[in-house]
This record gives C-alpha cells, structure tokens and sequence, in this order.
C-alpha cells in the first residue's frame, strides 16, 4: 500500500484558520514535523489546499515513529573497536 510522507516546510502562523484547521486535521503542528497518511483522494484534496507549506512524496510503507528518530540521528563520529582490558 502506498502512504504519502507529508512534512509541514513553512509555518502556518498568520494564515486564515481554514489552512490551519487543514493542517491540524493532516495532523502537522510543528514545522519539519512528518506524518503519514495512505493515499486517497480526500488526503490529496487537503494537501492541495496547503501545498505551499509542504513537502510530499510517496512512498511504499509508512515509517514509524523510532524509524524516524533513527534516520534522523547523527553518526557519533567515534567508534569504539575494542574495549581496554584494566
């Protein structure tokens, strides 16, 4: 099944409450914040309404949560090979 990635790019802060009740209803709060959504014509129709704040693409499975937290985090930029023997 194919979901839609959103990510809210631009904050919606001064906008008219109908574009935030969009975003509200996508389930986007905070900028860089991305959701899922399965891909149907009424997701498509509300990501229309607000397409200049978002990025979208589609992709073959939804992401969770601590997938998410894991692509996001840094390389350590260490790595210990083997421990010191005391």
């Amino acid at each position: 099944m194919a979901y839609f990635k959103i990510t809210l790019i631009r904050s919606a802060i001064g906008l008219p409450e109908k574009v935030q009740g969009v975003l509200a209803a996508l389930g986007l709060r905070k900028r860089m914040r991305t959701v899922f959504h399965p891909v149907h014509p009424q997701v498509a129709g509300q990501i229309m309404k607000v397409k200049e704040l978002l990025a979208v693409s589609e992709v073959e499975q939804a992401l969770t949560k601590r997938e998410m937290k894991d692509i996001r985090r840094p390389d350590p930029g260490y790595y210990v090979e083997k421990a010191v023997e005391r």
